[in-house]
């Protein structure tokens, strides 16, 4: 691997007017983008496999809505006590090595969950799940920051963010099948067929990344000197604008960041986007049952539905907000369209049809604002602030990922219905979208279009 401090100083005296730079960055997306998008839809599926599993569950070892809420709700307990030091690691590490330290815990520690027997090694098991992807997330924001400017990043945010949705369709499909397919075999229960199978992939995607992916555009040996030094001027200008703010100034660390009271703000608004992330992705399955789908495959199908609207709608609205260089109205407006679907499925009934189509709109919605709010850290935020940045807004929202399942969990169980608890859900995320639009303004979020 190229030295990268004789990179950058070679870097220094090289003629970057030449270069193309919407062919660099095409060659850089096509290098990263589909590895670090296989990544996430695997962790998402490891993370939110326990949705279809539910039945299982429930049938074999007893686990009620009440069991699987708190399971989901120590997940989150186990990322939110190891996010922020999991990122403090990138410094150390750079974002390749903690990736795949990540992936090879999280992998394990689904392999293991088909060991579950009773509530106790349950609860160990997501919680220990929650442990191990701490700080993915974060880093993949972090590692994108490292080779695209703000203005081309939130279009490759949601590239990335299509794990998300990808996941939900190739999730459910997948995870029914191999609980239709497997069940039985060898004496184990389809449920821990699901964990065995779907726990490999994370510890050989881990080697993928450790030989494909490189830590800065100075090591790429695939981009032209010119090419390199041309990512380098942009990023460094992406730094220069920060550094002209008064709200970017001082953004040296994580220490900095607390004393931020829009770093506050922006992870409050990540508690609405995590309570509406949960609802689509924990407990769509469970909607779709309750409307009355009962065959594990057909629950697959249907639930793997939603999600393909997401794709489509997510990518359209993350290049309109990269083109128009705006975020708080585009991540707003989608909350709110979110917010409406989610009181709508509240009341929709047992129609499947008209559930399912509900359930698209939200989950477009979602994808949406997910997408475009998550640009919003890394375009305020300092160069050396932004992996902690990120991981403390992402601790943030996890406090009401961890409360929201439970409360959901609790309703359900008590009423026989997710109905309150959905708009209950839709009240919290209509808060965040008011936090957004009143607590961060425009100019804290300007920025230049590159060359």
């Amino acid at each position: 691997m190229a030295d990268p401090s004789t990179s950058i100083a070679q870097q220094d005296a090289v003629d970057t007017s030449e270069v193309d730079r919407a062919a660099t960055y095409r060659t850089i997306a096509w290098r990263v983008m589909p590895l670090l998008v296989t990544c996430y839809v695997v962790s998402f599926i490891d993370r939110t496999n326990i949705g279809i599993a539910q039945q299982g569950l429930e049938r074999d070892l007893g686990f009620g809505s009440a069991v699987y809420g708190l399971g989901v709700t120590l997940f989150f307990v186990g990322f939110i006590l190891f996010e922020v030091p999991s990122s403090a690691l990138l410094a150390r590490l750079g974002a390749r090595r903690t990736m795949v330290r990540i992936m090879v815990s999280w992998g394990v520690v689904t392999l293991g969950t088909s060991l579950v027997h009773n509530e106790i090694t349950f609860y160990i098991a997501r919680f220990l799940l929650g442990v191990a992807e701490a700080g993915f997330f974060p880093g993949a924001l972090y590692f994108l920051s490292r080779w695209f400017p703000s203005a081309r990043r939130t279009r490759m945010t949601a590239v990335f963010f299509a794990g998300v949705p990808v996941s939900g369709v190739l999730g459910s499909l997948m995870s029914g099948s191999i609980m239709k397919a497997f069940d039985g075999s060898t004496g184990l229960a389809d449920w821990q067929w699901l964990f065995i199978i779907e726990g490999i992939p994370p510890i050989l995607l881990a080697g993928a990344v450790m030989l494909w992916l490189v830590d800065e555009p100075e090591q790429a040996r695939w981009l032209s000197l010119a090419q390199r030094a041309a990512v380098r001027e942009d990023l460094d200008a992406d730094q220069r604008r920060k550094a002209g703010r008064a709200a970017g100034k001082g953004h040296g660390g994580l220490l900095l960041a607390l004393k931020d009271p829009k770093v506050w703000t922006i992870g409050l608004c990540a508690c609405g986007a995590y309570t509406l992330a949960n609802a689509v992705s924990f407990w769509t399955p469970r909607i779709i049952a309750d409307a009355g789908v009962g065959d594990v495959l057909d629950l697959g199908l249907f639930s793997a539905l939603p999600p393909l609207l997401g794709i489509v709608v997510m990518l359209i609205v993350g290049r309109h907000s990269d083109r128009t260089l705006e975020r708080r109205w585009h991540a707003a407006l989608s909350w709110t369209v979110a917010a409406l679907a989610m009181v709508a499925i509240s009341l929709s009934g047992d129609d499947v049809a008209l559930v399912v189509a509900l359930l698209a709109v939200l989950a477009a919605a979602h994808y949406s604002g997910l997408t475009v709010f998550y640009s919003i850290p890394s375009i305020y935020l300092g160069e050396r602030a932004a992996a902690t940045g990120i991981a403390l807004v992402t601790s943030m929202g996890s406090f009401a990922a961890a409360a929201s399942p439970s409360l959901l969990g609790f309703i359900q169980s008590s009423t026989g219905s997710l109905s309150l608890g959905l708009q209950i859900s839709a009240g919290i995320v209509l808060l965040a979208v008011v936090l957004l639009l009143v607590g961060v303004k425009a100019k804290d979020l300007r920025e230049e279009r590159p060359s």
